[in-house]
């Protein structure tokens, strides 16, 4: 290395020494907290021409390919390389017993063993996909249900779901049994349920995780050293882990209301006749 080398290389690291001393100072400097909490929970947005029409980037959807991205990589480690032997890894038997979990748990929301096994990959992806963009937060990066348009598209895509597949495992006649059960009558009621379940699930993950978010940019404010990373392991990671399971789990839990009444009534339909020919002579007789 040359003299001159030399010189520019300790020129680089005392400017570099200097820039991170002054961030680290002004770290623990006073600061105004609402200010800066407010600048953490505004959204990025940045706009693509694409011909005519301008294209919406927001960090959020920035954020959630990079957490997808991430857990995929995790993912793939954790299935390894395929091979001939029955003999599973401890990290395959990981999955395998998740699945497992899911599989039971739907069954114990009333569907089948086929039917459970079919709802499995879409419960697991969304869990997989909320536990993903809910934990990156620990490391500092807005969590992209912060963004209110993030837990709406999902819980409008679990609804979506949820009727898709409860019209495929019982029939539309099935279907409509659920929306009419017990009586007739409870049919707007039934349909307005459809509108007050993606609200709940949208409202719950936006609630929870905006405030841990708002919660932690607090601390690190205030307390910006070590206590900052420990409350991140619950409110970050625990709490983000959480809300994904309490979605995934409500979620199952609308299919496996429909498909249980829809089995009744596949198997048993005389009494969803009485039922409804008691109603009748009981309106006529009052």
């Amino acid at each position: 290395m040359t003299f001159s080398s030399f010189v520019m290389v300790c020129s680089w690291l005392s400017e570099f020494f200097a820039a991170f001393a002054e961030k680290f100072i002004a770290r623990f400097k006073p600061a105004d907290i609402g200010e800066e909490i407010s600048e953490a929970i505004m959204q990025v947005q940045m706009y693509f021409n694409v011909g005519d029409y301008k294209l919406l980037i927001t960090d959020a959807i920035i954020v959630t390919w990079i957490a997808l991205i991430i857990y995929i990589i995790i993912f793939r480690i954790l299935i390894g390389k395929k091979s001939n032997s029955m003999k599973l890894t401890k990290r395959q038997a990981l999955l395998v017993s998740l699945v497992d979990l899911i599989i039971t748990s739907a069954m114990g929301f009333g569907m089948n063993r086929k039917e459970a096994e079919e709802v499995a990959p879409m419960i697991m992806t969304f869990g997989i996909f909320i536990t993903a963009c809910n934990t990156i937060s620990y490391f500092h990066v807005s969590p992209p249900a912060k963004n209110v348009a993030f837990p709406v598209g999902c819980a409008l895509v679990a609804i979506i779901y949820v009727i898709v597949i409860s019209i495929k495992f019982i029939g539309l006649k099935g279907f409509w049994v659920t929306l009419t059960s017990p009586v007739p009558i409870m049919l707007p009621f039934k349909i307005l349920d459809y509108v007050v379940k993606p609200v709940s699930l949208a409202l719950r993950l936006f609630g929870n995780v905006f405030a841990a978010f708002v919660f932690m940019e607090f601390l690190s404010i205030t307390v910006p050293i070590i206590l900052p990373g420990i409350a991140g392991l619950w409110f970050d990671i625990v709490d983000g882990i959480i809300q994904a399971v309490v979605f995934s789990y409500l979620t199952m839990s609308y299919i496996g209301e429909n498909t249980e009444i829809g089995h009744e009534f596949q198997e048993h339909p005389e009494e969803f006749i009485k039922k409804k020919k008691n109603k009748k002579s009981e309106a006529v007789s009052a």
